[in-house]
């Protein structure tokens, strides 16, 4: 789009806004409607993030040429299984789609080949890949805002909000086309379909050993009888928000947690005192509270847990400094390679090359720095074909040089 060019709002779905499919019959016609359709078909998934546990689907939308637009309630229609089927051989699209996949693969949906419009922005050196803002730079239509972030469990949905879910997919094939041209024109298609791919390949994470490290503002908590208190009120938390399918962060939120494990109270009226305990949904709970705080109190030496835990990686890269200054050094110099090589094609130096590959490359180089080794030692960590092949020479050389300079 031109800066001449006037930005279209977009107002209304084309056929309108389409009646919410929850049950067997609707779903029938709308798979019946969607298979006789042809092209690529739009997908997108609405959650309630922060409001239930977990990151199930409350919504799915879609779009395909010939058949328009459908939105199916996943609460009434939990299997789309039949649905994956009938547009198995068919494209779909996606804003974004690692945020997607894993909710719509729950209710049976997988795609086998993708075009993800976030990422295609990504590799073409759009600034900002927000849906709305690249409907309008690349297409001059400007989408609803305002309810990406709402409670989508909510039963009935409004119709504002349908009418919001509709639009997200109402040109996104249109994006799509638009992108891919950009992409062919650039010499970047090839790319994208490699990242395309490498994204539906991917597992889904392993669960994490420890989650409760990632409470919010745990790095306060100095001590191991401390962090104690943090697992055990984190569990708790968990145990509730899974039984009452509520987001841990409306049951307790996190400053409660870290608060009471700098604190360490050991009554109730203490608990109460503590401002972030003062909630609702926290009060309902103090007994609860209070007994994971004396659990933790009365636990052996021996149970406590360690200070951090094991990583299978490199240590934090502001710490290499002082545990091995060679190997900040290669990190410094790969940095810069890779920085230098996204400038040149004009994309985030994330999307050139994945960071964790290249801490990982420098922090334990091949013991034989030529070309075929560092490639393949990308290859190992994850790297696509078009990614080695635009970084493995420049590394290979910087990081050589180095060597040959006995700075390392």
């Amino acid at each position: 789009m031109t800066e001449e060019q006037t930005v279209v709002p977009l107002l209304e779905p084309r056929e309108g806004i389409p009646p919410v499919i929850a049950d067997a019959a609707g779903l029938a016609r709308t798979i019946e409607a969607f298979a006789a359709g042809s092209g690529p078909v739009a997908v997108d998934a609405e959650r309630a993030s922060g409001y239930r546990y977990g990151n199930r689907a409350y919504l799915v939308q879609l779009r395909r040429n010939g058949a328009g637009s459908a939105l199916i309630d996943p609460m009434g229609c939990p299997d789309l299984s039949a649905l994956d089927a009938a547009v198995a051989d068919a494209e779909v699209v996606l804003h974004a789609a690692s945020q997607d996949l894993p909710c719509l693969a729950e209710i049976g949906f997988r795609p086998r080949r993708m075009f993800d419009t976030e990422l295609a922005g990504r590799l073409l050196g759009y600034e900002r890949v927000g849906l709305g803002t690249m409907v309008e730079t690349v297409l001059g239509l400007r989408l609803e805002k305002g309810h990406s972030a709402a409670d989508w469990s909510t039963r009935p949905l409004p119709e504002d909000w349908l009418r919001y879910a509709a639009l997200d997919v109402e040109v996104l094939v249109e994006l799509r086309d638009a992108l891919h041209l950009q992409l062919e024109e650039g010499g970047k298609l090839e790319w994208a379909q490699e990242e395309f791919a490498a994204v539906l390949a991917t597992p889904p994470p392993s669960p994490r050993s420890d989650p409760w490290r990632r409470t919010s503002g745990i790095h306060k908590v100095r001590n191991v009888r401390a962090l104690a208190i943090v697992r055990e009120l984190w569990t708790m938390r968990d145990t509730i928000a899974r039984e009452k399918d509520l987001a841990p962060g409306r049951v307790l939120p996190d400053a409660a947690i870290v608060t009471a494990a700098l604190e360490v109270p050991r009554t109730k009226k203490a608990l109460t005192e503590i401002s972030a305990f003062t909630g609702r949904s926290a009060r309902r709970y103090m007994s609860d509270w209070l007994s994971a705080v004396s659990r933790a109190r009365a636990l052996p030496d021996s149970q406590l847990p360690a200070p951090s835990s094991p990583g299978d990686g490199p240590p934090p890269a502001n710490r290499w400094a002082d545990r091995d200054p060679a190997a900040a050094k290669r990190l410094a110099a790969a940095r810069a390679v890779v920085a230098a090589l996204a400038d040149e094609h004009r994309m985030p130096t994330e999307n050139l090359l994945q960071p964790d590959a290249v801490r990982r490359l420098t922090w334990e180089p091949p013991a034989v720095l030529d070309d075929e080794t560092v490639a393949e030692r990308l290859r190992s960590l994850g790297a696509r074909e078009w990614q080695i092949g635009l970084t493995t020479h420049p590394l290979t050389k910087a990081l050589d040089r180095l060597e040959t300079k006995g700075e390392v």
